[in-house]
């Protein structure tokens, strides 16, 4: 097994009390799971996700050693 880095963002990052997550993966899992693995509940609506810093869906396919983030979307005024 090897690590991945989790990484929230904003009002995720207050939600979730923490800004990172180390987890443990074979490899393969879905940026889905990986959010069902750190949170106790559905991944919020319009929640944006990257994988190594390229946006990414929530089927994407996440792989040892690889950067998984969760932020909100951006808004602006």
């Amino acid at each position: 097994m090897a690590l991945i880095t989790v990484r929230y963002f904003a009002s995720i990052r207050e939600k979730l009390g923490r800004s990172e997550d180390r987890l443990e993966t074979a490899g393969g899992e879905t940026v889905l799971g990986i959010w069902q693995r750190v949170s106790d509940g559905p991944l919020p609506p319009n929640t944006l996700v990257a994988v190594n810093q390229e946006y990414a869906t929530p089927d994407a396919r996440v792989q040892a050693g690889d950067e998984v983030a969760f932020f909100p979307p951006v808004t602006g005024g």
